[in-house]
């Protein structure tokens, strides 16, 4: 008899995208996107085991995340398929102005999603809970659906990471500060950028940034700083963790490898700082390729260039 497959130490929340990225020659190269779907597979290429709750339309789109996911080896069991809805789309232009976003997402299978989708029990087996802005922007059904799952998480101990992941083409900033700021006063992994944190706090100082979101309630704040690394902090100690230098293709989905790795690290036991080194290194490598997917590396690809940069 089989044995169950172990239960997901880290769990997703949140809306998948269909990705077409613009290549050098103008043609799009299909692809995969999603923040938390991203993260999701940036965290399964590390070793951790991984779960997603998202719904997705029964369309050709969401055949092919369903076979993404699984050749990732993420546990779909809770993403539902919508024959009424259809999974959201969006487009990657560059310039040198760097990188644009078009969304074709309006009406998404993941827009329609409410509290009762949300997989209470299985949440509170988990270890992480992760969870975005964009998860709460796309509709008010999300919104509620993530704060059902961080109270379902906070009451078994589960711990919650919040990244701000701020798109003010979905809501306004008044909104999406009240949201996001709700929820973050209940997480306790607060993962801004220091692009969202200017504008969702009027800060620009990262010390006072970290200050402010542990003032919220965060035991962990991991803020990203670009090419200039991260500033972790916890209410006991913070240290700056340099970035890596590469030269890099695309930066689309940077952000949610680093969250992915990072949350992987923590999954497997390593401190703040360590994960935060290596998941520095994770999305670093993930800037030397076209798309937010493809480029993630595996772990035996970020160790391998850890130990190439310490020689």
């Amino acid at each position: 008899m089989t044995s169950p497959a172990p239960a997901p130490q880290i769990l997703c929340l949140g809306e998948p995208l269909y990705e077409l990225n613009q290549r050098a020659d103008g043609t799009f190269l299909p692809g995969f996107g999603g923040d938390t779907s991203n993260v999701a597979i940036s965290a399964a290429r590390q070793g951790a085991r991984v779960g997603y709750i998202s719904r997705v339309g029964a369309d050709s789109f969401g055949d092919a995340f369903i076979d993404l996911w699984n050749a990732e080896g993420v546990d779909i069991t809770h993403v539902a398929r919508d024959r009424a809805a259809p999974t959201g789309i969006y487009f990657v232009t560059h310039d040198d102005k760097g990188h644009h976003f078009s969304y074709r997402r309006a009406g998404s299978a993941a827009s329609k999603m409410v509290p009762t989708d949300v997989p209470l029990e299985t949440i509170r087996t988990a270890r992480i809970l992760h969870v975005t802005g964009i998860s709460q922007a796309i509709g008010d059904g999300p919104a509620d659906a993530v704060f059902a799952a961080i109270e379902a998480a906070k009451a078994a101990g589960v711990t919650v990471s919040y990244d701000t992941n701020l798109r003010l083409n979905l809501w306004p900033l008044d909104r999406a500060r009240a949201v996001i700021h709700a929820a973050m006063s209940r997480c306790d992994i607060a993962r801004p950028g220091m692009e969202d944190a200017a504008h969702l706090t009027g800060l620009t100082d990262p010390d006072k940034v970290a200050d402010y979101y542990l003032k919220l309630g965060a035991r962990i704040v991991a803020l990203t700083l670009g090419g200039d690394g991260a500033l972790i902090t916890t209410p006991d100690e913070r240290r700056r963790v340099r970035g890596q230098k590469v030269k890099p293709v695309d930066a689309t989905g940077a952000g949610d490898c680093f969250g992915g790795a990072f949350l992987a690290e923590l999954a497997a036991g390593r401190d703040p700082w360590a994960a935060a080194y290596y998941a520095n290194a994770a999305a670093a490598l993930s800037t030397q390729g076209y798309g937010a997917i493809a480029p993630i590396p595996r772990r035996a690809d970020v160790e391998a260039f850890i130990a190439s940069a310490a020689a």
